[in-house]
């Protein structure tokens, strides 16, 4: 059940689900479309870490994992200031059949309000990737891995 605090987002991909959920749980499909490096363990209790642009890193575990149907993983940010440490948000991914395509369905639970805004672009921008990825088509460098690795090289030690 979400809320009206949680982000929720639907988007229709033209492929069956058994296509689009290897990209939530194989490392190499998650590094296309939402990270530039990842550790998946696709189990419950498994870990999941992305380091989603060179120096924003993802941190939980896998919840539920229900191929090709469901993926169910706990979601936070590495840094320390955090107001989302690692594990202390839930994601739900729901693939759903659609004709020969899916319906995805994401809910992020429990977003602190001081990202949510944040929280809700990033799904929506990444999940754009994702459609383009799953669907054959190349999304390309992400820009926001490009800004961030460009800021890191200004940065003096």
């Amino acid at each position: 059940m979400s809320t009206s605090q949680d982000i929720v987002r639907e988007v229709r991909i033209a492929a069956p689900p058994v296509e689009v959920f290897p990209f939530f749980t194989d490392p190499s499909k998650m590094i296309v479309w939402k990270a530039v490096e990842a550790t998946l363990d696709p189990r419950p209790g498994g870990i999941f870490r992305i380091d989603v642009t060179g120096r924003d890193v993802a941190v939980g575990k896998y919840v539920e994992i229900d191929p090709p149907r469901r993926v169910v993983f706990t979601f936070g940010w590495e840094a320390e200031s955090s107001p989302a440490p690692p594990g202390s948000t839930t994601v739900e991914v729901t693939l759903i059949p659609e004709g020969d395509g899916t319906l995805l369905r994401l809910v992020h639970h429990g977003v602190p309000d001081e990202i949510r805004a944040g929280s809700t672009g990033g799904w929506d921008h990444y999940l754009l990737r994702l459609v383009t990825a799953v669907e054959g088509g190349e999304p390309g460098p992400d820009p926001w891995a490009d800004a961030a690795s460009a800021s890191n090289h200004g940065r003096s030690a």
